[in-house]
């Protein structure tokens, strides 16, 4: 689905077209929970996505349509989970397992590589957030320089500045781990 039928399925839900809330969410559901695992964490991925959503919806009548829909459904979801990250901050949650491991892996927890995938998401994670929000939505989630520039409120440079910084600062972290990981 093209941003035009995002928008106008946007419209349309906000008359009160179910059909069209649907196609909206469909066409929008895969790019915003892969934004959302990646600002926040996948644990909370399909929380945060319903949050948006049920945001959006509520929102939906004051939609002006200036940018395209996805543009305004992601930027947010870039607040829900700076709210969310926010919250955290102050009130940490304890596990509710003492062995969370084998609790993922009796559940059919999979990642192809754990080790690298933790690595490079704990690297996005400490890049400064206004970096990291950049590089996710471009780099991650694919979109265009000028529509993360969009959804992140700031101009067309800044965020190929960001982009820019992100990599080199994620570049400078994996070349400093792999000098000091055992080789064998």
């Amino acid at each position: 689905m093209d941003d035009d039928e995002i928008t106008r399925a946007a419209f349309a839900a906000a008359k009160g077209d179910a059909a069209a809330a649907r196609r909206f969410v469909a066409g929008t559901q895969r790019q915003l929970h892969r934004l959302l695992s990646y600002l926040s964490s996948p644990g909370v991925a399909d929380d945060l996505t319903q949050e948006t959503y049920l945001r959006a919806f509520a929102a939906l009548s004051g939609f002006e349509g200036r940018s395209p829909a996805r543009m305004w459904l992601l930027a947010i979801a870039k607040r829900v989970a700076a709210d969310h990250l926010r919250t955290i901050r102050r009130r940490p949650v304890p596990a509710q397992t003492e062995d969370w491991v084998a609790t993922a892996e009796q559940n059919g927890a999979y990642t192809p590589d754990p080790g690298r995938v933790v690595a490079l998401r704990r690297l996005i994670t400490e890049l400064d957030a206004e970096r990291r929000d950049a590089f996710v939505l471009t780099q991650v989630i694919g979109l265009s320089y000028a529509e993360a520039a969009e959804v992140c409120d700031c101009a067309l440079g800044t965020i190929r500045s960001r982009v820019f910084r992100a990599r080199e600062e994620l570049t400078a972290a994996v070349r400093a781990s792999e000098r000091l990981a055992p080789s064998g």
